[in-house]
């Protein structure tokens, strides 16, 4: 599961931010200050961080400038948060190695959007091979196997089965799997999930992995940690 850190110094919109990450499948961790920020990534590395431009002590724009100028934290993806609307102010955060910039105030579901697209985009936040039982998923080869046995898999029972692996043992509602393999903006029919569910199930067992994903009734579906 991809790790999201947030620099915002406005604690009521920071709790709204990590809320919303939290629901829609992120772990994340809040700061009110890039000293903040910086004690936190000598002892890990998020997939991307969400970086307010005002904030007390050093502005997100000099924070930018620094992630970009040190070797360890250059490749974190970078969405910058900020009330300022010019064109000025958008070229100035994203000439300076920002990979978006989404002005306030925000919706929580166009958020979380730009921050699957610029993950998408830049390749962070994945891990590259998932394994649950005998399943094994290699998202770079796009490979899935079986024990010895590969199974063939259409583009999105592919993703559907390493969204279900990277979460499992939690219980995925058929929103939450609709938005995060689909995006929030579908207009598909509401049974798209459970026909792919359907047909994946069919291709696992066949393939020789049985009962590996779990319904919950009323809820949605589960694979088994």
């Amino acid at each position: 599961m991809a790790k999201i850190f947030c620099v915002e110094d406005d604690e009521s919109i920071r709790e709204l931010i990590l809320y919303a990450l939290h629901s829609g499948g992120f772990e994340s961790e809040g700061f009110e200050s890039g000293r903040q920020l910086f004690s936190s990534l000598a002892k890990e590395t998020p997939a991307l961080i969400l970086l307010d431009i005002m904030l007390p002590e050093e502005d997100g724009t000099e924070i930018l400038g620094r992630l970009k100028a040190t070797a360890k934290t250059s490749g974190i993806p970078v969405i910058m948060l900020t009330a300022k609307t010019s064109e000025y102010d958008k070229v100035k955060g994203l000439d300076a190695g920002a990979d978006d910039y989404v002005t306030k105030p925000f919706g929580v579901m166009e958020l979380l959007s730009r921050i699957r697209a610029v993950l998408r985009r830049c390749g962070g936040g994945r891990e590259k091979v998932v394994s649950c039982r005998e399943v094994t998923v290699d998202y770079e080869r796009r490979t899935v196997t079986v024990g010895e046995n590969g199974c063939e898999l259409t583009y999105k029972e592919f993703e559907l089965l390493y969204y279900m692996i990277c979460n499992r043992g939690v219980v995925l509602s058929r929103d939450k799997i609709m938005d995060a393999v689909w995006g929030f903006d579908f207009e598909g029919e509401s049974r798209t999930v459970d026909m792919h569910i359907k047909t994946l199930r069919q291709k696992l067992e066949r393939a020789g992995a049985h009962d590996l994903i779990k319904t919950v009734r009323s809820v949605g579906y589960k694979i088994e940690g």
